[in-house]
């Protein structure tokens, strides 16, 4: 496991405290969960954005084309 030493306000550090006893877990555990969901965040948006980017209108338009124009089944209406 590798150390990483950080400055982190002191309001901050006092609400990461108090949270950390509330959930009854230590304040190193719970930076390492609140890291590893924000890490995870933005690699999910990296994803999202490599994702989109590959996209093509005009197959997008040609695959709507064929959805029918039927109206929708009772209960689906919103």
């Amino acid at each position: 496991m590798t150390t990483i030493q950080a400055h982190v306000p002191d309001p901050l550090a006092r609400q990461l405290a108090e949270l950390a006893e509330q959930e009854q877990v230590t304040v190193d555990q719970l930076i390492s969960i609140a890291l590893a969901y924000q890490v995870s965040a933005w690699r999910q948006r990296d994803t999202v954005a490599g994702r989109a980017g590959r996209g093509n209108w005009e197959k997008f338009d040609r695959a709507m084309a064929k959805v029918r124009d039927v109206p929708p089944l009772p209960g689906d209406e919103k």
